[in-house]
């Protein structure tokens, strides 16, 4: 039997028009009034996941909206998540475990075998809730990718849902976008658009009514609102590289910076010290050399190790980093950036891409092979005497003479390195930075007398609830949730 659990889809014009935070605004709305929201993705694509209680993995954006709900992230919340590898093929994960590498065109062949345990994710999802909130991926208007589409309208058919459209208004082209996608629907897909949300606004809304009634009139749906522009969000965790800034937008007394490699992943990792109010945090882009003044590199995670190694030393990277650390500069590897520092990483079984090897850049001693099955756990540990908490996500084991020197302690087990003159340090457990107590310790490390009192995972939950006033103050949030309520969900 079907449940009868409330649902709307938010779906967009294209590729970060502000779905994700939408989707989170409107969970922490509906929380804040009392109902048990849940989010649900069909299919996503990104290196920024977060790990599951359920020993899964899903995107980023889900695990913030599922915190914007008060629930535990869920591996059922991001059934598929695409993980790309190389400008072509992407690790596949299904209801969170590594289902297979597949090529552009080999997942589009893959997709139609994967809605059935969609759908039943979404049941999952749903079962005993009083709504879910769904958002699409890209645009429904790629009409290309329509056939065996399990992301946007292709789901909102199997499932029968409502769908709102969100356009951004800040990249220009919004009702070309908006209008453009009604004509490229089919019939039965423009009967489910209930409305759009422009998002994104800056400037008098009054301005924009001309064309509010020239959308409607071209398309016959209606607006559930403008959305201002909600400058705030800088504030919460990204999940899309493209959307890193250079800086962190601190002028702070303590210089981090962290290379910006192709296939980076996690990066929110570093979103508690560019939150910092003592930390100046710079994101260096491929043409840009190490600075010299910083007082921290820190290598970030990768999808693809080996690769995004060979691309550090082709841009020079390597050599800055040496010359950094004889100036007394000191260095931290996260994952991916851990194995880096060491003296060789090996993939014999192909399972970032080609199987090979390559040398690391030698400032650890420890070698790397992956091999085995991908480690996905929440966990908690200390170091420099304060807890941390976080997870791991990560292929393969790290063996090695300076691991007699761990970073830190994971559940009573050591983890990490540190070379013997303890300026160059490597873990692989990610968000270790969200620690208050500990990120104040390891800044004092950097600069001594360092006090800081920023209260991170307490500011991100003031911010949710910033972001859920904002959307009930501009969007018909009354109207989403009656067309909501009148759908059920399989």
């Amino acid at each position: 039997m079907p449940t009868k659990t409330p649902a709307l889809m938010v779906q967009g014009t294209g590729s970060d028009v502000g779905k994700s935070l939408l989707v989170a605004g409107l969970c922490r709305c509906f929380r804040r009034r009392g109902l048990d929201v849940a989010p649900f993705k069909p299919q996503n694509m990104s290196n920024n996941a977060a790990v599951t209680a359920d020993g899964g993995e899903i995107g980023r954006a889900q695990a913030l909206q599922a915190r914007a709900c008060g629930l535990p992230p869920s591996r059922h919340m991001n059934p598929v998540l695409l993980k790309p590898e190389s400008e072509t093929g992407a690790q596949v994960v299904v209801q969170g475990h590594v289902l297979t590498q597949a090529t552009a065109r080999d997942y589009h062949a893959l997709k139609p075998t994967l809605l059935p345990r969609v759908l039943d994710s979404f049941g999952e999802v749903g079962r005993g809730r009083d709504l879910v909130i769904v958002e699409g991926a890209g645009s429904p208007a790629e009409v290309n990718l329509r056939p065996a589409d399990i992301a946007n309208m292709g789901f909102a058919e199997a499932a029968d849902l409502p769908v709102i459209l969100v356009g951004d208004i800040d990249r220009g082209g919004v009702i070309a976008a908006l209008v453009g996608t009604h004509a490229l629907l089919e019939g039965s897909e423009r009967r489910r658009v209930k409305g759009w949300v422009i998002n994104k606004f800056r400037g008098d809304p009054a301005l924009f009514r001309p064309a509010e009634e020239l959308i409607a009139e071209r398309t016959g749906w209606r607006s559930f609102g403008i959305l201002p522009w909600f400058a705030e969000a800088a504030r919460l965790p990204a999940e899309d590289s493209a959307s890193l800034p250079r800086d962190g937008g601190n002028n702070g007394t303590i210089h981090i910076v962290v290379p910006r490699l192709p296939r980076i992943a996690n990066f929110d990792d570093f979103d508690p010290l560019a939150a910092e109010p003592g930390v100046r945090l710079d994101y260096i882009v491929p043409g840009q050399a190490l600075p010299a003044d910083a007082d921290l590199v820190i290598l970030p995670g990768s999808k693809a190790t080996i690769a995004d190694l060979a691309f550090l030393r082709d841009q020079g990277w390597d050599i800055d980093l040496r010359a950094f650390l004889r100036r007394g500069g000191r260095v931290l590897g996260i994952c991916a950036g851990y194995q880096m520092l060491g003296r060789s990483v090996g993939d014999p079984l192909g399972v970032e891409g080609d199987p090979g090897s390559a040398p690391g850049l030698g400032l650890l001693e420890v070698t790397t092979t992956m091999a085995g099955e991908k480690t996905l756990r929440q966990v908690e540990g200390r170091c420099l005497d304060q807890p941390v908490q976080g997870y791991e996500m990560h292929m393969g084991e790290t063996t090695g003479p300076d691991t007699a020197r761990p970073f830190l302690s994971l559940a009573g087990r050591a983890d990490g390195a540190v070379s013997a003159d303890g300026r160059v340090m490597g873990c692989y457990l990610h968000g270790l930075f969200g620690a208050d107590g500990f990120r104040q310790a390891f800044l004092a490390s950097l600069r001594p007398g360092h006090v800081g009192a920023l209260q991170y995972e307490a500011m991100v939950d003031e911010v949710l609830d910033r972001l859920a006033e904002h959307v009930e103050a501009h969007l018909d949030v009354d109207s989403l949730l009656s067309i909501a309520q009148r759908s059920r969900t399989y």
